[in-house]
């Protein structure tokens, strides 16, 4: 896999909250604009931020902090307000709030078992969430219907001052053609098409990887803040990887990678519904633990019912945890090995199974992982849960407001950049921790 860019992309994880003063090669309204989105991006990932605090972590002075958060109020994006509580000396410093209730997106997710739709607004607030169930056999285009219904359902109750700035939806990457074959893939320019034209959210619909989005908003607003080297791992219909490196969202040609679920970890194991044999996901999704455990085959409720009896002390449902848990350290020391992330976060189905085999997973890791690369490896549950594609999508959807606030009729008019899915770490995690800013 490669790490792409796109023009006028930089670099966040070493460079949060850089505000530009007079940059070489910027002009005056280059520059104010930059510095709009860097306050506006600070107080939608940290939210409610006082002004004073605005120009200790941006490095711009107080007028020029004014003179922005002024701009943003006027267009309708964040309010000011006096402080609630505190008594301080002299005139206090206004806290600058986003208007959350009033400018929103909408993410989607297509997930194994069922459809989600919400509507979220700036700051990451969940504003409304609907879901339905998808049947067995459902494919990705054949969602588009149901999920349309659920974003109508939503807009009824939004009042006509309310905002729509974008939508993004995150797709489980792995279906099944109807022979049962894996087919290994991603949202490509059909499908996006497909959701722009039915979903009614506004042109520039962003659809990406599920792994990738949900890796995403754990990066953003979850167990793994402030961490610019992680691993995401997603259980689903398969598992599937979120990388980021260096503050930057790894992708593969055409957006299609982090298919590590397909690792061959076993050469002489299961066949795998991708043609291989012996691939990673054979040996440690919900299905392993099942069969391990001498249980039917069942959903999540059975594996479930699995850890809640090893937890009970049911030796078989024991012995079931501990075989798929070193198989899942098995494959996590051999990305640590290859990403040398700063931190392994496990969600989906994995989750759970993790929580419940941990001290296996880490002994596997102990035996495999370079010395080097172990000493500073944290492994994480994730902890958004079933949302974190949902805010994920999100953050994808807020890109062009967040980048360029006061052109907000274009956010919700233009095509969206087909570098955003790969670079997303852009918009909206800038702010997330640190300060490097540029003096004003």
């Amino acid at each position: 896999m490669a790490t792409p860019t796109g023009p006028g992309q930089a670099r966040v994880g070493g460079d949060p909250e850089r505000a530009a003063s007079g940059a070489p090669g910027m002009t005056q309204e280059e520059t104010r604009r930059r510095n709009l989105g860097a306050v506006l991006r600070h107080v939608h990932v940290h939210g409610p931020t006082s002004r004073a605090e605005l120009t200790s972590r941006l490095g711009l002075n107080r007028s020029t902090i004014g003179a922005l958060a002024a701009d943003l109020t006027a267009a309708g994006l964040v309010t000011e307000e006096a402080p609630t509580s505190g008594r301080r000396a002299g005139r206090p410093s206004l806290v600058v709030r986003p208007r959350s209730a009033q400018v929103y997106t909408h993410a989607l997710s297509v997930e194994a078992d069922r459809l989600r739709a919400a509507r979220i607004g700036l700051g990451g607030r969940i504003l409304d969430l609907r879901e339905v169930d998808r049947p067995g056999g459902m494919s990705v285009f054949d969602a588009i219907g149901p999920l349309a219904g659920l974003v109508r359902d939503m807009q009824r109750a939004v009042t006509g001052e309310a905002l729509l700035v974008g939508g993004a939806v995150a797709v489980t990457d792995t279906t099944r053609d109807r022979d049962g074959r894996i087919r290994i893939g991603g949202p490509d320019e059909p499908l996006r098409a497909a959701f722009e034209a039915g979903l009614a959210v506004g042109p520039g619909l962003v659809a990406g990887d599920l792994a990738d989005i949900a890796g995403l908003a754990e990066h953003v607003r979850g167990v793994a803040v402030g961490v610019d080297d992680l691993v995401y791992l997603h259980g689903d219909l398969g598992v599937s990887a979120g990388i980021i490196v260096g503050g930057r969202l790894v992708v593969g040609h055409r957006g299609h990678g982090g298919k590590v679920g397909h690792m061959v970890v076993n050469p002489y194991g299961l066949p795998c519904g991708c043609g291989s044999r012996g691939c990673w996901e054979t040996e440690i999704g919900g299905a392993a633990l099942l069969r391990h455990a001498g249980r039917e085959p069942g959903g999540p409720p059975a594996v479930v019912e699995v850890l809640r009896a090893a937890a009970g002390g049911d030796r078989t449902a024991q012995a079931a945890v501990r075989q798929v848990a070193d198989w899942l350290g098995f494959g996590v020391a051999n990305l640590a090995n290859v990403v040398n992330p700063g931190v392994v976060v496990f969600g989906g189905s994995l989750r759970d199974i993790y929580v419940a085999g941990a001290d296996t997973v880490r002994r596997r890791l102990d035996a495999m992982v370079l010395p080097a690369f172990r000493e500073h490896l944290r492994l994480r549950a994730a902890t958004l849960g079933r949302d974190a594609a949902l805010i994920g999508a999100a953050e994808l959807a807020f890109a062009k407001l967040l980048a360029d606030p006061l052109n907000v009729g274009a956010a919700g008019r233009s095509r969206t950049d087909p570098t955003l899915l790969a670079d997303p770490l852009n918009v909206g995690v800038e702010g997330r921790s640190g300060t490097d800013p540029t003096p004003a």
